[in-house]
């Protein structure tokens, strides 16, 4: 019996990190299910100055290519979605990514926050809102938003996590669904994905 109860009414899933994040990503896209089919969207913290690496890096290990998303440019199914480094990353009605060099938020760019936020707005409660280990607190509040619009909210365990604030601080400011250690991050879109099928 899993221990998710899950539907195939899902748009999305929106993954944010920061420091301690890399691993448990590379290793969630590592094992996504062949044909996974929702789009997943990630901001992570990465340093502005470093342009190439980071995604190749991800790119290598993942089971779908990784891309930096241009301005205006629209969500696909299965798609695998970078926050580009200096670039804050916001979703819009009508199913496109949408890009800016606003001010620095919680001193990112891109903010995690601004990401599921805007992800929350636009899904609502057909959105997964995953966030990982990291230093700061940073994707709280999104995870929030997406709360309060009927997503389901899952974070890294925090004994997990190599920095645990930014779980910590999501689960200080609404109740979230799913408590999980990324090996069962990964049963569970192996889950979501028979529902698919």
């Amino acid at each position: 019996m899993s221990m998710f109860t899950l539907n195939n009414s899902y748009k999305a899933v929106v993954i944010g990190g920061s420091a301690g994040s890399f691993q448990g990503v590379v290793k969630i896209l590592s094992q996504l299910p062949k044909g996974f089919p929702l789009p997943i969207i990630m901001a992570l913290h990465r340093l502005k100055h470093v342009r190439h690496g980071f995604i190749e890096a991800l790119s290598i290990k993942s089971v779908v290519p990784v891309v930096e998303p241009d301005d205006k440019e629209p969500i696909k199914k299965g798609g695998v979605y970078l926050a580009p480094a200096n670039y804050h990353l916001s979703v819009e009605l009508g199913n496109n990514f949408s890009l800016s060099t606003e001010e620095m938020m919680n001193n990112s760019r891109p903010a995690i926050d601004i990401t599921l936020s805007t992800c929350g707005y636009v899904f609502k409660d057909k959105l997964i809102g995953i966030l990982l280990s990291g230093a700061n607190r940073d994707g709280a509040l999104g995870m929030k938003h997406i709360k309060d619009k009927g997503g389901l909210t899952i974070v890294q365990e925090p004994s997990e996590c190599m920095i645990e604030t930014m779980p910590k601080a999501a689960m200080a400011l609404t109740s979230i669904d799913h408590v999980l250690k990324v090996d069962q991050i990964v049963e569970f879109f192996k889950e979501l994905d028979k529902q698919y099928k």
